[in-house]
């Protein structure tokens, strides 16, 4: 895992290049979270609003929405899926993020409408996230902080 300014950015993942990451799994599933720089630009999150399971998505709409003291917003998929399940720990304690954003903190897992590797085609990985999510890091002078509780 690469690290810079204090934020964790796994190499595994896929990444829309401003805050929302995206890990394949096993069965074809895609799981959705938002990024340790994107937890820390939001501040404590209050509250999440996850789409419930069976809900198809659009591209480019909302799986979730996250509420903090500073600042509401969507998290966006970049591909159209259904919802087939949603991080319950999550809905209960959105702070859950800003302690854990690419473990135990997912927000929903998604299966995408056109298969997974049409999916990711619209996503990044390696140097070419890397370097953009570094660069997001800058732009928005984060400096990431992990919260205990």
């Amino acid at each position: 895992m690469s690290t810079y300014r204090g934020c964790e950015l796994p190499e595994d993942l896929y990444y829309d290049l401003d805050y929302v990451w995206v890990r394949v799994e096993a069965d074809g599933s895609l799981t959705v979270g938002i990024t340790d720089p994107a937890q820390t630009f939001a501040g404590r999150i209050l509250r999440a609003r996850i789409k419930k399971p069976g809900t198809r998505i659009a591209a480019g709409r909302h799986v979730a929405t996250l509420e903090s003291g500073k600042w509401a917003g969507g998290v966006p998929i970049p591909f159209e899926a259904t919802v087939i399940e949603r991080n319950e720990e999550v809905l209960e304690d959105g702070h859950l993020i800003n302690i854990d954003p690419y473990r135990d903190a997912w927000v929903a897992r998604l299966q995408p409408t056109e298969g997974a590797e049409i999916a990711l085609s619209a996503l990044h990985t390696g140097a070419t996230a890397e370097n953009a999510l570094k660069a997001w890091i800058e732009r928005y002078d984060i400096q990431c902080l992990r919260c205990s509780d």
